[in-house]
């Protein structure tokens, strides 16, 4: 059983993020006894990020996150390293390691050069995980930086192996959609973090599932909303840093469909991204001159955005596996609960 389509728009050949030419994803997964976590990276092109950096901005739609590099991000419009995603304290240790593995390409970082702007999002795993145990080391990003490929693995793994949604066992999970627009193509890929949601809130392509969730978890009382999302939208469509921050907050169209209402306690942060062409870091190098497309023309590519979250969110679901952590803890997949398999 397929999961349910979002949607009319076609999907790209393997309905995921990577699906937008040279954007891969990668997973180093840690799974044991107390110890269920990891990190997950996605690399906007196989270059040398640095050097050759992509136009990007991002939403914030509730701050309750421990996030690094999003100043920089928001003030200059490019990102600089691949993007990484993990647990909430392990944030330190991945930044160190995208900063090492920045200066292992380019000696100059921090010396003759400016210094890096390291980009990792997290949520917190501490239901599943023994976060306090801080596992995740410099070793682990490598891992996933230096495995990424165009498959993209979904649901308990890398960065999505502790993560809870709704009540049930949440994760990574990805999607794409394309679009056609008087004469031009363009891909759409969204790839999540998802670790949000309350049994009775969910909504699953429209149908309110949550109210039989909730009774089959045996939940009475609605709990606050504690979780937490990363949204990560990537596209080849030129656009500058000003039209893909509205790219990014039309994924909160999608994670609003499943039935999250942007909780006090979750983090829910957008980021979205352009392959389309690349900033140079070296001001002798002339700055690209790209045809952006019109502000009239981009509805087709805000819709794509937020079927393509909502699909990566279901897709996030629908891949978990059960899974036992911390003390015993544990999270059911959803389609075990609601026997949809």
């Amino acid at each position: 059983m397929t999961a349910p389509y979002i949607g009319h728009l076609p999907t790209g050949p393997r309905d995921a993020i990577t699906d937008v030419a040279g954007v891969t994803v990668g997973h180093c997964t840690l799974a044991h006894d107390a110890c269920q976590t990891g990190v997950t990276v996605v690399r906007p092109h196989a270059g040398n990020v640095y050097t050759d950096k992509v136009p990007a901005a991002a939403s914030v739609l509730n701050g309750f996150g421990k996030s690094i590099g999003l100043v920089q991000v928001d003030e200059l419009g490019v990102l600089e390293t691949p993007i990484a995603l993990t647990n909430t304290f392990s944030v330190g240790a991945v930044a160190q390691a995208q900063i090492r593995s920045a200066i292992a390409d380019n000696p100059e970082i921090g010396r003759a050069w400016p210094t890096v702007n390291p980009l990792v999002f997290e949520c917190n795993d501490g239901y599943l995980n023994d976060i306090q145990a801080m596992v995740v080391a410099g070793d682990h990003y490598a891992r996933a930086l230096n495995g990424a490929g165009v498959a993209v693995a979904q649901g308990a793994i890398g960065a999505g192996r502790g993560m809870s949604s709704f009540g049930v066992k949440g994760g990574i999970g990805t999607a794409s959609r394309v679009v056609e627009h008087e004469g031009a193509r363009y891909t759409v890929g969204a790839l999540v973090l998802s670790n949000f949601g309350t049994p009775e809130s969910l909504v699953l392509a429209g149908q309110h599932v949550g109210t039989e969730l909730a009774s089959r978890l045996a939940q009475t009382l609605a709990a606050p909303e504690k979780g937490s999302i990363i949204m990560i939208v990537a596209t080849d469509a030129p656009l500058d840093a000003r039209q893909l921050r509205r790219l990014s907050l039309r994924a909160g169209a999608g994670l609003a469909r499943t039935g999250s209402v942007y909780g006090h306690g979750s983090g829910d942060i957008a980021l979205a991204f352009s392959t389309a062409y690349t900033v140079p870091h070296g001001a002798a190098s002339a700055m690209p001159a790209v045809a952006m497309l019109h502000e009239a023309r981009l509805d087709p590519l805000f819709r794509a955005a937020a079927d393509s979250v909502e699909q990566a969110i279901v897709h996030a679901l629908w891949h978990a596996e059960a899974v036992i952590g911390r003390d015993g803890h544990r999270r059911e997949s959803l389609r075990d609960v609601l026997k949809l398999s």
